[in-house]
């Protein structure tokens, strides 16, 4: 079967959720959702594109965008999307988006996608929403608000539950530095969605382990959503995380249930 059989549902939103950042997130399932009635598989995964971070753009990865784009239009809010780059509609808001981190496991039939989206005004963060699209669930967090979500409070990296980004050539060694102390590890290839499961406690952290991969559509969210829940959020090699409508910047970020974990896990990283 060349076809995904199996719906998407409609997110479930607290009420709360800022309209613009709602519509984004509900154009998301629903540009997802005809995508995996009408296209088959490779077709889901034909590149179609180069994207505005320097990667390829898969065609399912354009279709969810432009939905994305147009209801950012309609509530006229800029954009920064990892394909499209920074689109301007004349506002001091931005929506900040990863429209779908996971792109080979939501072209392949893998459920472990999500939609990821940050609202923030002159550069500073305001919320975030990230929904699993194969589920409908969905996390949100207002910067400076108290949040059900609160992770393990773990502090060191010795026989946590941490997840990777899979082992490139150039980070070969420090991943296996991490695995030689983790407990357990995970590779799920979908990050927006590994760091809200570090904010609720499910993993004690995630981290890209040197390889320079992450840009920060990938790691708006979690900027929101894990320090809300007691968690950290920063760089392996100490560099700011900073909201740059440039899409070639590249970090290795990581995502902790406290920050001495996030410090432990950066040490190992860099040996």
């Amino acid at each position: 079967m060349t076809f995904i059989p199996w719906p998407i549902p409609e997110p479930d939103l607290p009420a709360g959720v800022h309209p613009a950042l709602a519509a984004a997130a509900r154009a998301a399932c629903t540009a997802y959702r005809d995508a995996r009635r009408l296209l088959t598989r490779p077709q889901l995964a034909e590149e179609i594109a180069m994207g505005a971070d320097g990667t390829p753009t898969m065609r399912v990865d354009a279709l969810v965008e432009d939905a994305i784009a147009e209801a950012a239009q309609r509530h006229r809010v800029n954009l920064l999307s990892e394909e499209a780059g920074f689109v301007d509609n004349g506002s001091a808001t931005t929506l900040i988006v990863d429209p779908l981190d996971g792109s080979a496991n939501a072209a392949s039939g893998v459920p472990l996608s999500c939609f990821a989206g940050v609202l923030a005004r002159d550069a500073i963060a305001g919320e975030a929403v990230t929904v699993w699209l194969d589920t409908g669930r969905s996390w949100w967090a207002r910067a400076g608000h108290p949040t059900p979500y609160r992770t393990t409070g773990r502090t060191t990296v010795d026989g946590a539950t941490v997840n990777l980004l899979r082992p490139k050539p150039s980070a070969r060694d420090a991943w296996l530095r991490v695995a030689e102390r983790a407990g357990r590890l995970r590779v799920f290839g979908t990050t927006c969605l590994e760091a809200v499961l570090v904010a609720e406690g499910s993993i004690d952290a995630f981290a890209d382990p040197g390889s320079d991969t992450l840009r920060i559509v990938d790691l708006a969210a979690a900027l929101v959503t894990v320090p809300a829940a007691g968690g950290a959020v920063i760089d392996a090699r100490g560099r700011p995380l900073e909201f740059d409508p440039d899409l070639t910047r590249r970090w290795s970020g990581i995502a902790a249930a406290t920050p001495r974990l996030a410090d432990d896990l950066a040490a190992t990283i860099l040996g």
